[in-house]
């Protein structure tokens, strides 16, 4: 019986964590879209059935830069040979003709870390 109820708190304590790592994510997610609406989405969508100026966002963590659909990126991005990384995410955010010079997108400037760590949250989610 003792054993039944040690096993049943750690249960619930375990319970509980992955409810508020849940709870966490949702929060980033949802600030990291507010960030996106606020920043990006003059430009970008992660939604294909919505048209977009710049290309499609949807699934770009993990996707070789420069090579979504038809989209008629520049030079600099057609021959960039990287994948979209968190970490790329965030140097393009931070200052992406610093990152690859000769793109057609103008400066972004999202420096805070937080703000970026929420949109690649979000892109990341989608």
């Amino acid at each position: 019986m003792k054993t039944s109820l040690v096993l049943s708190a750690i249960l619930a304590a375990a319970c509980v964590q992955v409810a508020q790592a849940d709870t966490t994510e949702r929060i980033k997610i949802d600030a990291g879209h507010q960030f996106f609406e606020a920043n990006c989405q003059r430009c970008h969508s992660v939604d294909a059935d919505r048209a977009s100026y710049g290309p499609l966002l949807e699934k770009v963590v993990g996707r070789k830069a420069g090579s979504y659909g038809d989209y008629p990126y520049s030079d600099a991005l057609k021959q960039a040979n990287f994948v979209w990384t968190p970490g790329a995410l965030r140097a393009w955010m931070e200052d992406n003709d610093v990152f690859i010079p000769g793109t057609k997108m103008r400066h972004v400037g999202i420096v805070d870390p937080t703000v970026q760590d929420f949109i690649v949250t979000y892109l990341n989610s989608q």
